[in-house]
């Protein structure tokens, strides 16, 4: 697998955003399942405990040391969007996913509220590098090296930070 990277950056009405998209030839309640299941989740990513259902879980990356982390489902429309809050207090990390379903295929787009635009540079390659993930995972293929996401960071500093739609533009 060719690991290249994908992210730009967004300015959303609550902040400045991280943005992927993956595009998969597969239905949209399949590729959700990916995201929100435990099952599916295993294969790319890692595990979660507890039920959605009462707005917040327990969340694992599938890494050596991993700790669990809690994870406040804030909004959760399936099979189409959920947006989560990872972790606790100011280290919290805000994300959204959408899912768009169109001729038989399905993007997804990925989104995480970067404290500052200096933060992609470690943020771009761990969502590179876990999207890949999935990707490989869903059409069988061997699992990324996290090695080959190293490189990312350039690309990722380099990032300009888009105005935003108010800011005068000359």
């Amino acid at each position: 697998m060719s690991a290249k990277p994908t992210g730009r950056l967004a300015q959303r009405e609550d902040g400045l955003y991280l943005m992927l998209d993956r595009l998969f030839n597969a239905p949209i309640d399949d590729v959700w399942a990916s995201l929100s299941r435990p099952g599916g989740l295993a294969g790319w990513i890692g595990t979660y405990t507890g039920s959605p259902e009462t707005g917040a879980v327990r969340f694992r990356l599938d890494e050596p040391d991993a700790e669990w982390e809690y994870v406040t489902i804030l909004t959760c429309i399936p099979p189409k969007r959920f947006t989560v809050n990872i972790g606790e207090g100011d280290a919290a990390r805000h994300v959204i996913l959408h899912l768009v379903e169109g001729a038989g295929m399905t993007t997804l787009t990925f989104g995480q509220r970067l404290h500052s635009a200096s933060d992609a540079v470690t943020v771009g390659p761990h969502w590179d590098y876990y999207f890949d993930r999935l990707v490989a995972a869903r059409l069988g293929k061997p699992l990324p090296e996290h090695a080959h996401y190293h490189p990312h960071a350039e690309y990722y500093r380099e990032l300009v930070v888009p105005k935003r739609a108010t800011e005068p533009t000359h």
